[in-house]
């Protein structure tokens, strides 16, 4: 119910701050401990994080890998998923342009060199992204 909402504050020309909830973001963005602050859909490109209603009619904030302008079909992954997974552009109600991380402690925004950097890596890393979160999710300090 709140989702919708915040798409329509969104529209509206507001921006929205809300704490993640889930983990398919990691490792750059953690469940309950950041923040991401949520704007207008405007520009869209590959490799933005994008707040959108699946086709299997789910919201997720994941990563914008393909997108199809003649049709309008997008493909979306999360940093910690290897899956998947479909949306309409229509259907991407918002655009992620900064992140709060562990209490405001750190500001990252997401056309900045040190977010591009990581995305950079990270989508290049992808033949070996399963090892590296298998790892990354044996840390001490990435358990709940």
């Amino acid at each position: 119910m709140l989702i919708p909402e915040v798409g329509k504050l969104i529209n509206e020309g507001h921006t929205v701050t809300m704490t993640v909830r889930g983990r398919s973001m990691r490792p750059f963005i953690e469940d309950g401990r950041d923040k991401v602050i949520l704007a207008k859909a405007d520009n869209l490109r590959v490799n933005d994080v994008v707040l959108a209603k699946t086709l299997e009619k789910s919201y997720v904030i994941h990563r914008l890998t393909e997108m199809d302008d003649a049709t309008g079909e997008c493909i979306l992954r999360g940093d910690g998923n290897l899956d998947l997974e479909h949306c309409r552009k229509e259907d991407i109600l918002a655009k992620v342009t900064d992140i709060l991380r562990k209490k405001k402690e750190k500001h990252y925004s997401l056309e900045g060199t040190t977010w591009k950097t990581y995305s950079w890596l990270w989508t290049h890393l992808r033949p070996v992204r399963r090892y590296l979160l298998a790892i990354y999710r044996r840390l001490p300090w990435t358990q709940r």
